[in-house]
Parts: C-alpha cells; structure tokens; sequence
C-alpha cells in the first residue's frame, strides 16, 4: 500500500509596492558586492521568512535613480499575513527603503510582465543666478541643478515629439562592450525582446511648486523604456529648451537610430519611477 502523500503549504505569490531613495544603491538589480535595492529587499525577506526568493521589479532602476511606487513579485511558502509582512520589512529594511503596501496575488501576477504602463518623473531645478539662487541641500539629492534659462514653450513641444509608438534606439544607452543579451537585460520591460520600438501615452513638462522652490517636472508615461532613455529624452530636450537644439531637429534624431545624434544623459539623482499600471 503507498504511503500517504503529505503536502506542504502552497506556494503564494506576493506582490510589494516600495519607495525608495536610489542615491546610495547601484541601481534595482543584485549584483555582486554592491548595495542594491533588490539585494536589500531578499535579504530582509531572509530573516523574516528564512526564504530568499529573488524579488522581480516592474522596471530595474539604475544607480541613483528613486522610485515613488516600485512594484515586485515574489512566491513565499511562509503562511504569513500581510500586514505583519508590510510591517516586519519596515522595520528590517534601510530607512531609505519604504515597503507602501503588501498583498498576496494569483500565481500568474509579474511584476514586469503583467504591467501595461510606467511612468517616470524627471525633476530639475532651474538655477536662475549662482550667487543668488542656490539649490537646498536637502532637494539637491533629487533633482538635476540645471544653469540654463529653458523656454517652456519650446520644451513642451520637443516632448510633444516623443508622444505615440517610435523607434527609441537613439535614446537607449550604448556600450560596445556589453554582448548582445547584455544589452537585451538592459530593457526594463520585456527581456525576450530587444526590439528598441516603444509606445509612449503622454510627454509633458509642468511647473510645480514646493516648499523647496519650483521645480520644472517632465513625466512620461509608456509601455516601456530603454535603458537610460528617460534621461536621454530629457538631456536631448534641455538642450532644446536652451537654445541648442532645433526642435525640428528631434523626428530626424529618432529615424536616424544612432545615440550619437541625441543629446547628453541627463543625471540620475532627477528621475523618478513615479507608477506602475495593471489590467
């Protein structure tokens, strides 16, 4: 007679939503012996748990880059409810990594896979004279300083040119070094793919005021993004809104499908993955 089967308790998978501020990690992605988000968050599921599942994010975050709402998944065997799993990694995790909220999902829920839109903020605070204006120690970790004057009128229309589906390889990062499943892992939405065309909803530039000054914002919002693409976007059109690119200039850039037509990257301590959406 067969002995009896004994099942253990189901596999459940979690899904978290996390703030973070990116200035003192490398980046989202485990590496080794370097701080990273991800790294941070399966050791604290470590001693909590004693399980170590590798956390999936919605996008991976370079070094220095923040997130207002990162999403990940994981499964977990441990039966634990989800207020004391929010609350067990507030209290175990770095200061500058925030857990929002913590909820068990059906087993087919991804992070990156199930997302059908990002939106990324980019901040830049506009420094108007050097002795005069001088950005607060406590906004400098995230925003970009900018020294130019920027025409708002001719910033909204370089974003303008960014809206719909476009080819965005002259806004993706370029290493000639990296091997071609490298640069494929470098995508932060879909890793089987490394087709460099992308649909982008929205592309805007606002004024926002804070308690720490104005602050000129750029959020776009896709279906996914290449990697460093936001802060080439943005470099691209700080040189518009200063003068030192021709708005008509931009549709070219994009079919001519060569980084070095685009402008500069724009610093990382700016962008911010501001939300993830799901069916």
């Amino acid at each position: 007679m067969p002995a009896p089967t004994i099942s253990g308790p189901p596999v459940q998978r979690w899904k978290l939503t996390l703030a973070y501020d990116g200035t003192d990690f490398h980046g989202w992605q485990i590496q080794p012996g370097r701080c990273t988000i991800q790294g941070e968050l399966q050791a604290a599921l470590g001693r909590i748990t004693g399980e170590t599942p590798l956390p999936q994010g919605s996008g991976r975050t370079d070094t220095g880059v923040h997130a207002l709402a990162q999403v990940a998944s994981f499964d977990l065997l441990a039966p634990i409810p989800a207020e004391n799993l929010h609350r067990a990694l507030n209290r175990t995790l770095p200061a500058s990594i925030r857990v929002l909220g913590a909820a068990t999902m059906p087993s087919a829920f991804h992070a990156r896979h199930s997302a059908v839109a990002k939106t990324y903020e980019y901040r830049v605070w506009i420094q108007a004279s050097e002795s005069t204006d001088i950005c607060p120690p406590f906004l400098a970790r995230y925003v970009y300083t900018c020294p130019w004057k920027l025409n708002r009128d001719t910033l909204g229309r370089a974003a303008a040119c960014f809206v719909g589906e476009h080819d965005f390889k002259s806004f993706a990062a370029t290493d000639p070094e990296l091997s071609a499943r490298r640069e494929e892992e470098l995508a932060d939405d879909d890793e089987k793919t490394p087709s460099t065309v992308r649909s982008t909803f929205s592309s805007t530039w606002e004024d926002r005021e804070t308690d720490s000054g104005d602050l000129l914002v750029y959020r776009v919002r896709g279906n996914g993004f290449l990697h460093h693409m936001v802060r080439n976007l943005v470099g691209t059109m700080i040189d518009a809104g200063r003068g030192f690119l021709d708005v008509e200039e931009i549709p070219r850039i994009l079919a001519a499908r060569a980084r070095s037509r685009a402008g500069p990257t724009a610093p990382a301590c700016g962008l911010f993955l501001h939300s993830v959406d799901y069916e």
